[in-house]
């Protein structure tokens, strides 16, 4: 069964994301993963099989493996626990809904995101590799780089590992592409102390994961992460370390110097760009062989990762 649109009966809808659908539950929030998938910044008309499940099972994986860094906002992701929350909340008759969220979805407490988006990069790619290639020009004799307040030395190549991962965020938009922005930037939106907190937070998360992801020959390239205030403490909210906001590669077959399989979904982005289509809505319809080998992707790097099928 794919999921691309949910409706609960007697519930509002608090928010509709490219990805997620989530529900007001009065003092909770239901989250739920479609398998809706999008490309530069557009929804496409065809789902991925069991990708919302994959993206709800890494976050859960994640959320246990880093706990002892940062709480986060999980409540329950038991299917029955989830039916008992949406009924009392309102839903007409919820065990209608079973098949639709289980696997996929998760209660969650409310809290109050940060306004901006906390990127983690250990390797240089995706848009930070071209706006380093914009700012490096060997013919200027350059050493180093300033990228977003980060110093790099003058002559890396696409996908090296960097020095030292690096904190970039980015702020929200709300339509078209976020901005990559400093981390003193950063400060000045959500105040200085929250600011040193959402950066060492970061760091520490994806300090934690890659050493685990490393032991299962993955590399996390970078990865984006969500964090919000709840009870006036700082918490991982939304997904994490899925592939949908982070770089997955390979590390049997890793080569810097160029870009780098991945597994998310560049897959898809690769076959867009062999079509006459101005990346404007509505999106093109995926044919059956693209959609089978994406949906592959994105399970095989919850094998590869959790040990665990689906």
């Amino acid at each position: 069964m794919i999921v691309t649109t949910t409706d609960i009966h007697g519930l509002e809808k608090h928010a509709t994301g490219k990805v997620r659908d989530i529900y007001d539950l009065g003092d909770s929030l239901l989250m739920v993963a479609t398998d809706r998938i999008s490309a530069f910044d557009v929804v496409l008309p065809t789902g991925i099989p069991d990708k919302g499940k994959v993206l709800t099972q890494m976050s859960l994986f994640w959320f246990r493996l880093v706990d002892d860094v940062i709480e986060n906002h999980l409540v329950t992701a038991d299917t029955d626990e989830i039916l008992e929350f949406i009924g009392k909340a309102g839903a007409v008759d919820p065990e209608q809904y079973r098949n639709i969220l289980d696997g996929r979805s998760m209660i969650t407490v409310k809290a109050d995101p940060t306004p901006i988006e906390c990127i983690v990069r250990g390797y240089l790619a995706g848009s930070a590799w071209k706006e380093y290639k914009a700012l490096c020009n060997p013919s200027d004799g350059k050493k180093k780089v300033v990228l977003h307040g980060v110093t790099l030395p003058g002559d890396m190549v696409e996908s090296q590992k960097m020095p030292k991962p690096v904190f970039t965020p980015s702020t929200k938009a709300s339509e078209g592409h976020d901005i990559n922005i400093s981390a003193k930037r950063a400060r000045e939106i959500v105040g200085e102390d929250i600011g040193r907190q959402l950066e060492a937070a970061s760091l520490a998360v994806y300090k934690h994961a890659s050493d685990y992801a490393a032991e299962r020959g993955i590399i996390i390239c970078d990865t984006k992460f969500e964090f919000g205030l709840f009870e006036d403490r700082l918490i991982l909210i939304d997904e994490v370390l899925t592939p949908d906001s982070s770089r997955f590669w390979d590390a049997g077959v890793y080569e810097p110097g160029k870009s780098q399989p991945s597994y998310d979904k560049q897959f898809v982005r690769d076959y867009l760009l062999t079509l006459d289509w101005d990346q404007t809505y509505p999106g093109p319809e995926l044919p059956d062989e693209i959609v089978a080998k994406t949906a592959e992707k994105y399970r095989e790097a919850y094998r590869r990762l959790s040990g665990k099928e689906l």
